[in-house]
């Protein structure tokens, strides 16, 4: 009996073993990937416009990025903005004071 159990057991210890060695082989990536410590050190002379990605040059790309950051004024009709202002108030209202029926 203890002749079997051991036959059993070396047998799966050998199936799960060898298993699982096809796999570390499988998940290597391929060979002309290459690796982040390499990707980082170089140094990035094209890029893609964050707009409708077109190839840009890297001056290009810092000016887009000037014009980007520059928020251009509002155009909001001031009476428009001020009924926002209220709905949001009413909105806040309601849910710290819900029978009130505003």
């Amino acid at each position: 009996m203890k002749r079997i159990r051991f036959f059993v057991l070396s047998i799966s210890i050998v199936v799960g073993l060898t298993s699982h060695l096809r796999t570390a082989v499988m998940a290597l990536p391929p060979p002309e990937d290459l690796p982040e410590e390499i990707l980082r050190t170089q140094i990035i002379i094209e890029a893609r416009s964050p707009i409708d990605g077109k190839p840009l040059t890297a001056a290009q790309y810092a000016q887009l990025q000037e014009q980007l950051q520059v928020s251009p004024p509002r155009k909001l009709d001031p009476k428009i903005r001020e009924q926002i202002f209220l709905l949001r108030i009413r909105k806040a209202l309601l849910q710290i004071f819900p029978f009130l029926g505003i």
